[in-house]
């Protein structure tokens, strides 16, 4: 039978290469092994072609004739082509991406078939695998029957096997160039295969991997397509709706398989919204709010109040106002529920509302542009109609072009009607706070929810999820002409995995398409979210330059973020409780569309971990007063010092934010910007007769010096910490987390104190 190969490609050799060469090569290429799922037939078969090819060119007078037979005719110097023709005419393309019309090729024993098969499959020749091993197939019309190939169980295992890593080879080359959903039919084709044969689970295992990992990769491809393209889209939202499943919600701590860490999924989900309409998210994150979610809260309310204002459905702004109430109580949302209230024509709640928000540069930019005016209204008007043309609307394929006027949508009579049935609602002012239920994730205190925004009077960039968040909020974001340049890399994990050889399997595959994933943080690597489109910029890993495909990269390491233990309980009117917890150490925070002036509230959202069942940790009793007094800690730092100075601020957090809020002993252990923080908070719950009472438990995992300034360390520690709230003097709930905390301490006046912690 005849194959499309010559001797000099079975040994991998040049046409010119020497007699030494064409030795070594055979003794390479004879010590290079297939896969140890091949059969030792299929072994045997591929060495008998090597040895074949080695006796033919290491014989000068047989070399001669073949070169004469078979290249000569075939090989035009000048053009480095092969040109033969086989058979009457039949050419086959040597590879896709070679300029060949024509191959070379040799006649061979059947029973070589297989081992022919495999050299293809090393040499790249994915196509030809599947071209001339498909026939063989139990599907297909060429027989094994007759065992003219071996052992015919033997021999289809062997082609199974081999057509199988073709498409898995195919799929992972087309991933890198970007045709995801083109690499994605080369993977299912292979698995549908070894499911048909029921042969070799731990390549079918290895092909899932690949298409979990590359689902988010053709999410957005399926997205990024136009409207009409309907059943794509379905097919994108499903794949999307199978990996929040997974995930356990956009917040999740569920594995999906897909290499994605929750702040890297939350980025992605962030960077698939420019490619949904409004109709589509409200329906994806209203589904996801039951679950519950805070952030899937978030981008509901902005659904619903984006379509329905757009559509002149005051009855969606209205659900909007509702799903407010339950983040009401951990987080300052007066702006957005200002928003709502006026939409829906409650202009006396409005400004109400409005009042208790704590955004101090939009409240200044209303009031400025409300100057002479009885009230906030006119600039409260002003500001919403901004705020939605250039912040929310941005965010929904189908209303980025949309023009937002209140005139147009005051105007319809339908809204009319609406708003004159509405009852006098005053839900927002009248529902307590401090009991409201909220979804599970909570704010991290003081820190945690940045309630900064950036100046109004100029354009602002567009939120994005951000990994590390900052105080200044305008440090979240890298300005560019049009909006932000949030700093992203593919995350290593969610890459194709390098072809054939296992010492490249962790190698990662550069993205050159226009879509990217918004993995973790890299030196040097960027990313323009264009509407519609994903433009890579400079994918880098060093800031020497980009990084070419097969460039081992570094793995992405996971931050510590600010820990609840060290995030005071932030209060809106009452101090809040915590709900359930998840991990410490899973750091993560998110970029929603906030009202800050045209701008996402950006907030950071700890994570807490599932409650642990109280029986087998029983609650030390708290005598909260008289509360213990804080002494400094001075001296050489060790892990015995670093824990009583943790201690002595346990210490002096129970004295402040218990009955009788003494705050004078945070001045003895802690230092600015903690010192100011918890100063506040506990002010707070003394105004708003609230208070916690702790426990705390805590082992030192190591003592890090500063090298270039001895008056500075680095403590990491493991932190259990149980809470009681109280409102009124009632207990109102009960947490416990364990935390893995940062802390950095810096030495004043011989003595260590705080002064922030991760």
């Amino acid at each position: 039978m005849r194959i499309p190969l010559d001797y000099y490609r079975i040994l991998g050799l040049p046409i010119q290469a020497p007699a030494e060469q064409l030795k070594q090569a055979h003794h390479d290429r004879t010590l290079q092994l297939p896969r140890r799922e091949y059969s030792e037939a299929a072994v045997e078969a591929r060495r008998a072609l090597l040895d074949e090819g080695y006796a033919v060119l290491s014989q000068p007078a047989q070399r001669q004739a073949y070169d004469a037979r078979f290249l000569t005719p075939a090989y035009d110097p000048d053009l480095g082509l092969a040109v033969e023709e086989m058979g009457e005419g039949t050419a086959i393309p040597r590879s896709e991406s070679s300029s060949e019309t024509h191959t070379p090729h040799i006649d061979i024993a059947e029973k070589h078939l297989i081992g022919a098969l495999l050299i293809l499959q090393e040499l790249g020749e994915y196509e030809l695998v599947l071209k001339v091993g498909r026939p063989y197939l139990s599907s297909g019309n060429a027989s094994l029957k007759t065992g003219q190939f071996g052992d015919p169980k033997v021999a289809l295992a062997d082609i199974v096997l081999t057509i199988a890593l073709a498409c898995l080879e195919l799929g992972r080359e087309q991933w890198q160039q970007g045709q995801y959903e083109t690499a994605a039919e080369a993977l299912e084709t292979g698995q549908e295969l070894l499911l048909r044969e029921n042969l070799f689970p731990g390549v079918r295992g290895e092909i899932q991997s690949d298409l979990l990992r590359l689902r988010p990769y053709r999410i957005l491809e399926l997205l990024s397509r136009p409207n009409e393209n309907h059943l794509d889209r379905k097919k994108g939202i499903t794949l999307l709706q199978d990996m929040l499943r997974e995930r356990n919600g956009i917040d999740g701590n569920g594995d999906d398989q897909s290499g994605l860490s929750i702040d890297d999924f939350l980025r992605f989900v962030q960077q698939l919204r420019d490619y949904l309409t409004a109709e589509e998210q409200q329906v994806l994150f209203e589904e996801e709010a039951k679950r519950p979610s805070a952030v899937a809260t978030y981008l509901a309310v902005y659904a619903l109040l984006a379509r329905g204002f757009a559509e002149h459905q005051p009855a969606l702004i209205r659900r909007a106002k509702h799903m407010l109430m339950k983040l009401g109580g951990r987080q300052d949302v007066h702006l957005e529920q200002a928003v709502c209230a006026l939409l829906l024509g409650q202009t006396e709640e409005a400004s109400r509302v409005l009042e208790l928000s704590q955004e101090h540069e939009p409240l200044a930019f209303i009031r400025e542009q409300s100057q002479g005016a009885p009230d906030l209204l006119p600039g409260l008007c002003l500001y919403a109609e901004r705020w939605l043309q250039e912040e929310v609307f941005p965010h929904f394929r189908d209303l980025v072009t949309r023009r937002v006027s209140l005139k147009d949508y005051f105007a319809d009579g339908q809204v009319q009607a609406y708003l004159e049935e509405l009852p006098t609602e005053g839900e927002t002012l009248n529902a307590p706070l401090w009991n409201a239920k909220a979804p599970s994730t909570t704010v991290a205190g003081a820190g945690g929810l940045s309630t900064t925004s950036p100046s109004r009077s100029q354009p602002l960039p567009n939120a994005r999820l951000q990994s590390t968040p900052s105080h200044n909020s305008n440090d979240r974001f890298q300005q560019n002409g049009t909006g932000a340049v949030p700093t992203a890399a593919m995350t290593p994990a969610a890459v194709p995995p390098a072809r054939s050889s296992s010492d490249m399997e962790e190698e990662t595959l550069i993205n050159s398409s226009g879509l990217t994933i918004a993995g973790a943080t890299m030196a040097g690597a960027g990313m323009v979210m264009a509407r519609g489109t994903a433009e890579a910029v400079g994918p880098a890993y060093t800031e020497g330059g980009s990084m070419p495909p097969g460039t081992r990269a570094p793995r992405a390491k996971r931050e510590t973020p600010a820990g609840m233990e060290g995030s005071p309980p932030r209060r809106m009117g009452k101090p809040k409780p915590r709900k359930k917890r998840f991990p410490a150490w899973l750091p993560w925070a998110i970029g929603l569309v906030g009202v800050g002036l045209l701008g996402f509230l950006v907030s950071r959202l700890s994570r807490q971990t599932v409650q642990a069942p109280p029986s087998p940790t029983p609650m030390v009793s708290i005598v909260a007063s008289p509360s213990p007094t804080a002494t400094s800690v001075q001296g050489d730092l060790t892990p015995e010092t670093a824990k009583q100075l943790l201690e002595l601020w346990f210490t002096a957090k129970r004295a402040a934010m218990g009955p009788g809020y003494a705050a004078d002993q945070l001045s003895q252990v802690l230092v600015d910007p903690k010192l100011s923080e918890w100063q506040r908070e506990s002010a707070a719950a003394q105004r708003d007769g609230a208070h916690v009472e702790y426990e705390h438990a805590v082992q030192i995992e190591n003592v890090e010096m500063n090298a270039s300034d001895p008056n500075s360390a680095i403590v990491t520690a493991n932190v259990r910490e149980f809470r009681k709230y109280y409102e009124n003097d009632k207990l109102s709930e009960s947490q416990t987390d364990d935390l893995r905390l940062k802390y950095t301490l810096v030495r004043q006046d011989n003595q260590w104190r705080i002064s922030t912690w991760q």
